[in-house]
């Protein structure tokens, strides 16, 4: 599974920004696909995931303000992201999980975003 993030960019605080996720095989055959965030000097977090059934989760700082998606005829997922806020700056990864036995993740380049104050 390749996995092709973008719709990063510079916004300023209050704005939005649409990061795409789009995949090389069907999504519908993958478990579940998470965006992940990495700021500078901090631990790769969790922000959204959606599974093939259309379950949400988010993470708590998120919540309210992002919206995670999936365009099963596109094989892309979406995350749209508003209220930005400066704290929401990092790179964004995607990631697609299957479970065929055993766990296998599948990470895309990331798309960085920068939210100014």
């Amino acid at each position: 599974v390749q996995l092709q993030a973008s719709g990063g960019g510079l916004v300023q605080a209050g704005g939005s920004l649409r990061l795409s996720c789009a995949a090389s095989v069907s999504i519908s055959r993958i478990g579940s696909i998470a965006w992940y965030r990495q700021a500078p000097g901090k631990q790769r977090e969790l922000v959204a995931a959606i599974t093939s059934g259309g379950t949400t989760n988010y993470a708590d700082s998120v919540k309210g303000r992002f919206t995670i998606s999936r365009d099963n005829a596109k094989n892309t997922v979406y995350l749209q992201m508003n209220s930005l806020k400066p704290e929401d700056t990092a790179v964004y990864y995607c990631n697609a999980r299957r479970v065929i036995g055993a766990t296998l993740d599948y990470w895309g380049q990331g798309t960085q975003v920068t939210v100014s104050s």
